[in-house]
This record gives structure tokens, C-alpha cells and sequence, in this order.
């Protein structure tokens, strides 16, 4: 065990160290984390580039649970996450269901801060949804911050076949309740997961349909301990922009540190 964890170490202190030579002077970025897969992903990429200099993981966190809003990961996995990548990890806390206008001023004075820093990028997983990265790049570009995403301009099958490819490893800890449900909370994202879904189904889960924790690969210096407890369920009352509200059910795993 002990040879196998020094060759990993080696491993990933090349692979760093090739993400660094391609460029001599890179450009100061942020990366939003959400501890998921196409968040990991992009990280990969924009490693690999060379072209950045990360200072800080980016995820934003639900002040009263402890968790990440969206995939559910408690704080401790994250910063075991940011532990093994070896990036500092920046929480944004957020008012329990708080507006659009609460997570836009928490979001502001973070961006602030690191612009403080001299940073100039922050970087995202998006793939193809067009009003979300416009949506950032509205908000951060009275900034000063301009938005970048590794993901961007592929289809999804492409960007799914890459990830394959990638040896990051995930895991599903969020479906919607009308989609995927329960089944496939503990579900590993492989070609065999892939195959499955159905045709409504995005690959990468971009409309919501799952998210992922991600907990090894080549950007990882060791895996992350983690367990799955039993699914549950949480609906959650979203206002929609013609003033109706929508009831949206989701399963999350009840996924804990190890």
C-alpha cells in the first residue's frame, strides 16, 4: 500500500508539473467548484492548459445545512476534496432560501475580494447552457473578470466520451424525482451508466437531470473517503419569470465523509 501511495504522489507531481511548463506567466483565475463531474472536468482542462494560475476553488454553500446548494456535499468532503487538489477552497455561504438578490451580493463581495488578489478569470463547467454563462458574464463583467469554460463549444456526446477518457471518477448524488429518481442515486458514471439512459436524458446531466461527486482521478493526490447513506427526498418552490411558482422534487444521497 504504501509503494502504491508513493507512486501516486510521483504521478501527480508530474502531471502538475506539466500542467506548469507550458506557460511561464498565467493568468490569476478562480475556479467555481461544485465538487461534481463536469466541474472536475474542466478543472482537468484548464490545468492542462497551462494557461492558469487557480488560486482559489469557488463553491457556494447553504448556511444552515452545510452543504452545497446544489449537489448536496457537506463542507467537510469538499475541503477534503480542495485538500487533495491542492487549491485553497473559498466558501461563499448562502441565506437559506434566499433570492437571486442575496446570492448576486454574496457572490459580488467574493468576487471583490479576489479581484483584491489580482485575479482577472473565473472559470466554469458549463457546456451548452447559453443563459447561464450569459447570466455570469453579466454579473461578472462590471467587474472586471472575464468568464472562461474549458467545456464550452463541444456537444455533449463529445465532452461525455472525453470524461470516459479523463480516469476521474464520480458518483450520482442528485437526480430529479420525475427524471431518474431514486434508482440511480450510487450510480458511478461509466460507458455502462451512459448506455443506459434514456434518450431525453442529457449525457452530462446539463439539464439537471443528476449530479455527481467527484472523488478520484489524475487531478487528485488520493481519493476522497466517502459513503452513501439512503436517499431522500426535498421539493423545493421555484418562482418562474412569468410570476408562477413551480414545485421541483429531487433525491439526494446522503452522502457523508468516511
Amino acid at each position: 500500500m504504501q509503494s502504491h501511495g508513493f507512486s501516486r504522489h510521483i504521478f501527480h507531481a508530474k502531471y502538475l508539473f506539466l500542467c506548469t511548463v507550458m506557460a511561464t506567466e498565467r493568468i490569476k483565475a478562480v475556479f467555481n467548484w461544485s465538487g461534481g463531474k463536469d466541474s472536475a472536468h474542466a478543472l482537468l482542462q484548464a490545468q492542462q492548459s497551462g494557461t492558469y494560475e487557480i488560486v482559489a476553488l469557488l463553491t457556494t454553500v447553504n448556511r444552515s445545512t452545510h452543504r452545497s446548494t446544489m449537489h448536496d456535499i457537506p463542507l467537510p468532503l469538499l475541503e477534503i476534496q480542495a485538500d487533495s487538489l491542492g487549491i485553497p477552497l473559498h466558501v461563499v455561504d448562502l441565506t437559506p432560501k434566499g433570492n437571486m438578490e442575496d446570492y448576486g451580493a454574496a457572490m459580488s463581495r467574493a468576487v471583490e475580494h479576489f479581484k483584491a488578489q489580482g485575479v482577472t478569470h473565473f472559470i466554469f463547467g458549463d457546456i451548452f447552457l447559453h443563459d447561464v454563462r450569459k447570466y455570469r458574464e453579466e454579473q461578472l463583467a462590471p467587474h472586471g473578470i472575464d468568464v472562461v469554460e474549458p467545456l464550452w463549444g463541444k456537444s455533449s456526446e463529445e465532452v461525455i466520451a472525453d470524461f470516459l477518457k479523463s480516469g476521474l471518477r464520480t458518483v450520482i448524488v442528485t437526480t430529479m424525482a420525475d427524471g431518474l429518481g431514486a434508482a440511480a442515486i450510487g450510480r458511478e458514471i461509466d460507458s455502462e451508466f451512459i448506455d443506459s439512459l434514456p434518450d431525453n436524458v442529457d449525457p452530462n446531466g446539463e439539464n439537471g437531470e443528476y449530479h455527481t461527486f467527484c472523488y478520484d482521478g489524475p487531478i487528485f493526490r488520493y481519493p476522497i473517503p466517502f459513503r452513501l447513506g439512503k436517499p431522500v427526498s426535498r421539493s423545493y418552490d421555484i418562482r418562474l419569470e412569468n410570476g408562477a411558482v413551480k414545485t421541483y422534487t429531487y433525491w439526494f444521497a446522503d452522502l457523508k465523509e468516511r
